[in-house]
């Protein structure tokens, strides 16, 4: 069961800007009233300026929240673009390897450099919710199938089945004061589709936010990105990807068909669809490009007997799941269930 947590920007610093508190304020209240202590990190709360222009104070809120033993679980605040700055901060001196303890690591986004970084030292983590984007719900309460999940994990420390939404929402347009309390409209959602492949497959999960990815082999938004990727070995090799689930969703900024195949490209080179026993991909976020991304999906993969399935509520689209990294799963089509052992 998670009694304390710590709340960290290791992205953006957003949530200590002004003119958001009542929004951190709203997260920060169901938090207490779930019984859990919560503790922002000393950096998370400097705003945006300050936590994009210190990435070792960022590095340093991660190590010092890994070596508190009162601290159950460590809730990224929301994800960025530019995580990956703490890279030398967390590997020059084995400092990750040596800080990191066996607590429950929750992110998502830009959030997924740092999955790949705990990864490398051996940590089983989990992906598809943040403070700022899900504890933070301006609505008069939590997204009901992300609070389901939500609410298994800190009373479990795990997750053990996911089901799709019976609903999905669009992004609000606004987040200002004047729409707390209203309910987001729900949308019909149509389940779990198997694009080919057999219905039943399984392995440990990995993966992440595709934009992300692209980046890591793309120096168009940050030039020294793929560089300080290769150097560190961050993503992982083909190897490693053997018998894995890749994990795939896109994010807010909807990328286009041109850069969705470039991405799923990347992989491919790397060896990544001829390793792994499936591939589960995220709803796109207001359901923009899917049926591109679909087709795309088959065409750049091009291994019909490799099982995808499309249109899990994981990643940007509302509402979200919770996934564990490093756990085996068995994913059923048919049966419309994704179960984790262990």
């Amino acid at each position: 069961m998670i009694r304390n947590i710590a709340i960290v920007s290791l992205s953006s610093g957003i949530i200590g800007e002004p003119d958001v508190q009542f929004e951190a304020e709203i997260g920060l209240r169901r938090l207490k009233e779930y019984g859990l202590q919560v503790r922002f990190m000393p950096h998370a709360l400097k705003g945006l300026e300050y936590v994009k222009a210190h990435p070792e104070k960022r590095a340093e809120d991660l190590l010092q929240a890994f070596r508190d033993p009162e601290i159950d679980m460590i809730l990224c605040a929301i994800g960025g673009d530019d995580t990956y700055r703490l890279l030398p901060y967390l590997f020059d001196h084995d400092e990750l390897k040596d800080a990191v303890t066996d607590k429950v690591f929750l992110g998502f986004s830009d959030t997924t450099i740092n999955h790949l970084m705990l990864h490398k030292v051996g940590l089983r983590t989990f992906y598809g919710q943040a403070f700022f984007s899900d504890v933070c719900e301006l609505g008069p309460e939590m997204l009901p199938y992300t609070q389901k999940y939500f609410e298994e994990l800190i009373r479990t420390g795990h997750i053990r089945e996911i089901t799709p939404s019976p609903v999905w929402y669009e992004e609000r347009e606004s987040f200002t004061p004047e729409w707390i309390g209203k309910q987001l409209p729900p949308l019909p959602n149509h389940g779990f589709e198997l694009l080919q492949g057999p219905p039943v497959f399984s392995g440990k999960i990995l993966g992440g936010c595709i934009d992300t990815f692209h980046d890591c082999f793309n120096g168009e938004r940050y030039a020294d990105m793929p560089d300080l990727c290769e150097k560190y070995h961050l993503f992982p090799d083909a190897a490693d990807w053997a018998g894995r689930i890749l994990l795939l969703e896109s994010s807010e900024e909807k990328p286009t068909p041109e850069k969705y195949r470039r991405a799923l490209s990347y992989l491919k080179e790397a060896g990544v669809f001829e390793a792994v026993s499936g591939v589960l991909v995220g709803k796109p976020m207001d359901e923009a490009y899917a049926e591109e991304y679909r087709r795309l999906l088959i065409e750049v993969i091009d291994r019909p007997e490799l099982p995808v399935l499309f249109n899990i509520n994981i990643g940007h689209a509302l509402p979200r799941c919770i996934i564990p990294f490093g756990l085996n799963a068995v994913v059923d089509a048919e049966k419309q269930s994704i179960r984790f052992d262990g």
